[in-house]
């Protein structure tokens, strides 16, 4: 399975900005191809210069969050049609940040990975738990809930469309990282979940791991069991330190 490694620029960066970054970053990539598919998640307004600047590399542009509509009264939000004509081809759904911060409901990030796939897009979805689920011996209960209303039916058609981002919500922008023990039982958890939905496609569907990745664990992290990828913040807003993480 082809490792993947995204980048959330979250609210940062303007146009120019966003620009610069992403030359130097396929840069780096032409300059020596990775193996791995490399995603950049854009602010909207940023989408289309991500886009233009990875045009001649292997790397792909992606937006933040999607409105489950093709066009209509929806004041702030934005359409898979409107994402794929900047140059999206990834969206993330149900971030830790919408869902918790932003008030998103499990039915409505269900209803977003669904439509979003539906209308050609590439969906990541992001699951975690909370600090005090985990304590509370929660965090089998929440994953299972968070992938029950996240995946949309028939699954046999998600492979190569669709990839789980595990993110422990306790441990993203703290610094604090699970540890190698953590993340492997937490991923093998969601393993099993996705083969009790999905059956064998479910050991096809990549899950990355996102919470503090820097330069200095990535490696051990990507190559952990079930870590299929990397799904990075604050060290990714930088073009060195993301092709760094690229690299290890």
């Amino acid at each position: 399975m082809q490792k993947i490694i995204a980048a959330n620029w979250k609210m940062y960066k303007t146009r120019q900005e966003a620009r610069e970054t992403a030359a130097a970053v396929a840069a780096a990539l032409n300059e020596q191809p990775t193996p791995h598919e490399v995603v950049v998640f854009a602010p909207f307004t940023a989408i289309a210069e991500v886009a233009d600047a990875f045009a001649a590399s292997q790397a792909q542009a992606g937006a933040q969050d999607v409105w489950p509509a093709v066009e209509g009264a929806f004041t702030g939000e934005i359409s898979p049609r409107m994402l794929q004509d900047a140059g999206a081809v990834w969206v993330l759904t149900g971030h830790s940040e919408r869902r918790h911060v932003l008030g998103e409901s499990d039915e409505l990030v269900g209803r977003k990975t669904a439509f979003a796939l539906e209308q050609g897009l590439k969906v990541m979805l992001c699951i975690g738990e909370k600090l005090e689920e985990r304590e509370s011996g929660q965090l089998e209960d929440v994953l299972r809930r968070q992938l029950d209303s996240g995946l949309p039916a028939g699954g046999g058609a998600l492979e190569g469309r669709f990839a789980v981002a595990y993110e422990p919500v306790w441990a993203i922008g703290t610094g604090k990282v699970a540890g190698p023990d953590e993340v492997l039982a937490t991923h093998a958890v969601v393993r099993r979940l996705l083969c009790e939905r999905l059956g064998e496609t479910g050991n096809r569907i990549p899950i990355l791991y996102g919470g503090s990745v820097k330069p200095a664990n990535a490696g051990k992290l990507i190559g952990l069991d079930n870590v299929d990828g990397l799904l990075i913040g604050g060290a990714s807003l930088d073009a060195q330190s993301f092709v760094q993480i690229i690299r290890a």
